[in-house]
């Protein structure tokens, strides 16, 4: 899956992810197929926004991408069915930052899975790669990054909490349908109390694009071969993952937890429902799309 360019491969395949799975978290139950039957020519466009492949990584990146996805439909979309199945039912009882977080280490679960399946193709891509594509890529990840600061790091503490604010009601606007005004401003005091994280945020982000960037410049330098450039992807991907229980991130995302878990908590039975809805509607896209074949 020579797909998620072998560039952003750990976090940005959790990315992939959220663009097969939790695409549902940010989509209406009416766009999941349409994303997800164009996913290849998206996935495509994505990979060379970072690299600008040639002709020739282009015919192999195609091809990479239409084998993943053909292995994706009939092996990943029928799990994450089940997964959907046993979130919404585990959602409908007493929710706890307990329970969330074991939804959540599941969705982990299959990020990495989702990295490690592709590694021989990050392998190949990798290897492929020229000084130039190399320097899109950090340039690419730099004006990422300027994006991210100019959008969530602009202005003094106060702003930066209104944004964040801002942003996590669209995600509970969907999950849930409509808050109260009460209920806003208990969601408001709740998402305030949070730490400020967009640094540290940023901060890991940059972590891994160097060490993808390192990794790419070490595969063409030393010109590994493909054994060794698969043996250096997946140890990085896994890494990354490993890092998500460093002392530093679980502390964030505890407190990312227990945050989602009192959300849930100032739910009305009606906004229990929708939610119930929407995952219904979920599990069903899934369904028929495990079921279509691959175009």
């Amino acid at each position: 899956m020579t797909k998620s360019n072998t560039q952003p491969s750990p976090v940005q395949r959790l990315r992939v992810l959220f663009a097969l799975v939790l695409v549902l978290f940010v989509s209406a139950c009416s766009t999941i197929r349409l994303t997800y039957n164009n996913g290849d020519t998206l996935l495509y466009w994505w990979i060379n926004a970072y690299v600008d492949l040639d002709s020739a990584q282009s015919d192999f990146v195609k091809a990479d991408i239409d084998r993943f996805f053909i292995w994706h439909r009939q092996t990943q979309l029928p799990d994450y069915v089940s997964l959907l199945q046993r979130s919404k039912q585990q959602l409908q009882g007493n929710v706890t930052p307990q329970v969330l977080d074991g939804i959540m280490r599941e969705v982990r679960t299959r990020g990495e899975r989702l990295a490690l399946h592709a590694v021989p193709q990050l392998a190949e891509l990798a290897r492929s790669l020229k000084p130039q594509q190399i320097a899109n890529m950090e340039s690419k990840f730099a004006k990422n990054n300027r994006d991210y600061r100019r959008k969530f790091m602009s202005g003094d503490a106060e702003k930066r909490r209104k944004i964040r604010y801002k942003k996590t009601m669209e995600q509970l606007n969907l999950w849930f349908g409509r808050f109260s005004n009460q209920q806003e401003d208990a969601i408001r005091r709740l998402s305030d109390a949070r730490p400020l994280d967009q640094e540290a945020w940023l901060q890991e982000r940059m972590r891994r694009q160097r060490t993808i960037v390192e990794l790419v410049r070490r595969v063409q330098s030393q010109k590994l071969d493909k054994a060794a450039t698969a043996a250096a992807i997946e140890a990085a991907i896994r890494a990354t993952f490993t890092r998500l229980d460093s002392p530093e991130r679980r502390a964030a995302y505890e407190a990312q937890t227990r945050f989602y878990n009192d959300v849930i908590h100032l739910t009305t039975p009606e906004q229990k429902a929708h939610a119930q809805r929407r995952m219904q509607g979920w599990i069903d896209e899934m369904n028929i799309l495990a079921r279509e074949k691959q175009k």
